[in-house]
């Protein structure tokens, strides 16, 4: 018997991760879909047939094009399948258990530099679609609302460890943040101005810590940052 149910754990095991290759498989074939022809004009059946797999498995994997161009975006902002919303993955927690505030926005900063390489892409796409779509509009507006979010818990985590700069309010500091890491701004650093990766990511730092730290606190980085 417990041979058996051993053999029955590994197919199971099996089949997860090939349920999960075949969903990543449809993600980026929607992705390049979405890219070279535009989001309206790619068709779930197109999306099967670029993906190889049957149009029946796109809807039941995600449901509609919309529930996949979501997916899409949760997958490049948390860099894998993993039902794991952002703040509760190791590298927002480690931002959150950090005492220093530089150092905290020194890793904050970094890892942003390496998200916003996998979103990019697909901002410009869901931008896009939403000047034509209403649902995605809707949808997109909500995408911004839980980025801001995101920023303002980033900014409480890092107003536990000191004052912010002149008395700034909690939702001052998250505005700023919510903007100087939007998609639109990386776009036109890295792509319009050419920037590469490290000077974005370096100059992110230096202006959140100039523009949000108390005087005396923003500086330059004290640690190497591992940008993997």
């Amino acid at each position: 018997m417990s041979g058996v149910k051993g053999k029955r754990g590994y197919d199971s095991a099996l089949r997860r991760q090939q349920a999960g290759q075949t969903r990543m498989r449809i993600l980026d074939s929607a992705e390049r879909l979405f890219a070279e022809r535009g989001y309206p004009s790619s068709t779930v059946d197109a999306i099967a047939g670029a993906a190889s797999v049957a149009v029946d498995t796109v809807y039941a994997a995600f449901g509609s094009k919309r529930g996949v161009l979501q997916a899409l975006l949760d997958v490049r902002v948390g860099g894998d399948d993993a039902r794991i919303d952002l703040l509760e993955r190791p590298g927002p927690k480690a931002v959150q258990r950090n005492p220093d505030q530089k150092a905290q926005l020194a890793a904050f900063t970094a890892g942003i530099g390496v998200i916003m390489e996998r979103v990019g892409p697909v901002d410009d796409i869901i931008r896009g679609a939403a000047a034509v779509d209403s649902e995605i509009a809707a949808f997109r507006s909500q995408a911004q609302a839980e980025r801001y979010r995101s920023m303002r818990q980033m900014v409480s985590w890092l107003g536990a460890n000191g004052p912010l700069r002149s008395d700034m309010s909690l939702d001052e500091a998250a505005a700023i943040l919510w903007t100087l890491t939007s998609p639109e701004v990386h776009r036109l650093l890295r792509v319009e101005r050419g920037w590469t990766v490290e000077k974005y990511t370096d100059w992110l730092f230096e202006t959140l810590s100039r523009t949000m730290l108390a005087e005396g606190a923003a500086g330059r980085r004290s640690a190497t940052i591992d940008r993997a």
